[in-house]
């Protein structure tokens, strides 16, 4: 087993963790949907395809890898306005605070645990995701995904339109109303550039 994990990380090392969540969107051809008649354009159709992959393990299990410094992505399908990513999580492994700009989705967790942080006008709640449970998001919905369980975890994700935008959010922007994108880019920027010239 240890040999296929190493095996296995310098396969999958290129472009498909959180230090690159953007890769080739041809790099899986193999996983092109072709038995739906027409992609789904509805939050239901969403869903049900999520379902539908969720329930597939021969699909995705065979291409789970995990990476001890941080999570592991693997684009599993696209289509006309939407994307389906594989996620793996350690123990202790987060998403850290964020929303996911101008896309929508739909998220499953197919095996372990994994806790939602989210933060609403109404406050902040918590939940368990648990396998055969989905959460449905809209654009800029501001949330923190978790493992906080002793086991990994592995989730499936949605995103329409296709994801090409995350916001993160610091510790200290997180108890306050979520802050205006707009804004929170002009900061990136300037801790940016801040750290270019120091």
């Amino acid at each position: 087993m240890g040999a296929r994990t190493t095996a296995g990380a310098a396969r999958w090392a290129d472009g498909l963790s959180d230090v690159s969540i953007a890769g080739d969107p041809l790099a899986f051809p193999h996983l092109a949907r072709t038995d739906l008649p027409r992609h789904p354009a509805t939050v239901a159709e969403y869903a049900r395809l999520v379902r539908e992959i969720a329930a597939d393990r021969a699909r995705w299990e065979p291409l789970v890898r995990y990476d001890a410094l941080t999570r592991w992505y693997a684009r599993l399908e696209t289509g006309p306005g939407y994307e389906v990513w594989l996620l793996s999580w350690l123990p202790g492994q987060s998403s850290g605070f964020h929303d996911h700009g101008g896309s929508s989705g739909v998220m499953t967790v197919v095996k372990g645990e994994l806790v939602e942080r989210s933060l609403t006008r109404a406050g902040e709640g918590a939940r368990a995701l648990k396998p055969g449970g989905q959460r449905v998001f809209s654009s800029g919905y501001l949330h923190e995904v978790v493992n906080g369980a002793l086991e990994p975890a592995v989730s499936i994700h949605l995103y329409t339109p296709g994801l090409t935008e995350m916001n993160q959010y610091g510790a200290s922007a997180v108890p306050r109303q979520h802050p205006e994108p707009h804004a929170e880019q002009h900061q990136g920027r300037h801790r940016h550039a801040q750290a270019e010239t120091h």
